[in-house]
């Protein structure tokens, strides 16, 4: 196999570095002569053409840190070629490498928070000086103990059954990469089993609440608007708030808005009702957010819960609770669970599901099964 460093020209004049891994050719069943290449893009750009010293400074740099790249991988192949062992490998803190981790994920925005907030139990746990070549099973075992034992919320509870299932799995992810990786020689995940993931209580409005809503008085007509196309939409409250205008098409179809999701950078194309779009109110300028002055905070929270009690709703409603209430409300007017979870931008269909146990119309029917008694007395 030959390791090489190449570049490709992108925009504003800059080039994109990467590492080929050239592994040969075959020919295909068509009789063509294809390539067996691999690539690793590694976020360095250099300019083209530097000018100045200071970017043909910037530049050398660049390329320094690239050919050093270049030669960890070229070692990293032949100490799997010939079965050498890397023991720095090993030497790095498994602090230090699931910080690394987690700053990739916000490069690409993958669950990064849930990385943070389960790295603060890990400090917690795990020595600073914990190198991975002394991590093994013990040592997993005792961080599950940690967090059903030991591990508190800010407010100073134990945590819940999810947050043990979050925080545990994005430690074991961390530990099955290290092994894939070859930090790890052995797979210390293998003969410890994770927590179950809970259910969590999942509040909703009923058709008649959220209809009260509508008719209740909210001190900020944004907030109100937001949060009612957030019941008729399904949409989250970060991507309301990003919203622009650039992402709503009005087609002759129908309106539907095009947009990214913040939370699993996955593009959605959603159609939304005449009603819905009538909230968005009039187009403005592209690059203008839609639901213009709306803010996430205390204050807002608050006034959620005093409109609900305008209305006559005693429920903890937050603003999350309309996307909820978007799910129940599509499942009992017939839609089915497929649909249902596309539009929520589910990525496994066994979260959609839990909003199928809400509407169980059989769980309905079998509380009135038994003939009523003569409670009379």
């Amino acid at each position: 196999m030959k390791i090489n460093l190449k570049s490709k020209k992108i925009k504003n004049g800059k080039l994109s570095l990467f590492i080929e891994f050239y592994k040969g050719h075959h020919i295909d069943k068509n009789g063509v002569n294809k390539y067996d290449r691999e690539f690793e893009y590694l976020k360095l750009y250099p300019l083209e053409n530097p000018n100045t010293s200071e970017e043909k400074k910037k530049n050398k740099e660049i390329y320094e840190l690239a050919d050093k790249i270049l030669a960890i991988r070229q070692a990293e192949f032949y100490q799997g070629k010939f079965k050498l062992r890397n023991d720095k490998k090993g030497q790095v803190t498994f602090l230090e490498y699931y910080e690394q981790l987690k700053e990739d994920r916000f490069e690409t925005k993958a669950n990064y928070g849930n990385w943070n907030a389960a790295l603060k139990h890990i400090e917690r746990y795990c020595s600073p000086h914990k190198q991975l070549k002394d991590i093994d099973t013990e040592f997993v075992k005792g961080f599950k103990r940690y967090l059903n034992t030991k591990a508190k919320t800010k407010s100073g509870t134990p945590l819940s059954q999810n947050s043990k299932y979050t925080y545990f799995n994005k430690f074991k992810a961390a530990l099955r990469e290290a092994y894939t990786e070859n930090y790890l020689e052995e797979n210390v995940l293998r003969s410890v089993k994770g927590f179950e993931q809970g259910e969590s209580t999942r509040e909703y409005l009923t058709y008649s609440e959220l209809q009260a809503m509508t008719q209740a008085e909210c001190k900020y007509p944004v907030l109100k608007n937001a949060f009612i196309f957030s019941c008729l939409t399904g949409l989250r409250w970060s991507d309301i708030d990003k919203l622009k205008w650039s992402k709503v098409r009005d087609e002759d179809t129908g309106s539907r808005i095009i947009f990214r999701q913040k939370k699993t950078d996955g593009l959605e194309y959603l159609y939304v009702s005449e009603q819905s779009r009538k909230l968005l109110g009039k187009r403005t300028n592209e690059s203008d957010r839609v639901f213009r002055g709306l803010k996430y905070g205390a204050v807002y929270n608050t006034e959620i819960l005093r409109w609900c009690m305008k209305a006559g709703i005693t429920k903890h409603i937050t603003f999350h609770s309309a996307r909820h209430t978007n799910a129940v409300l599509l499942l009992e007017n017939g839609a089915d669970i497929y649909t249902v979870s596309k539009r929520l931008g589910h990525r496994e269909i066994r979260t959609t599901e839990i909003y199928a146990k809400i509407i169980d119309e059989k769980m309905k029917e079998a509380a009135s099964l038994i003939p009523e008694l003569n409670l009379d007395y």
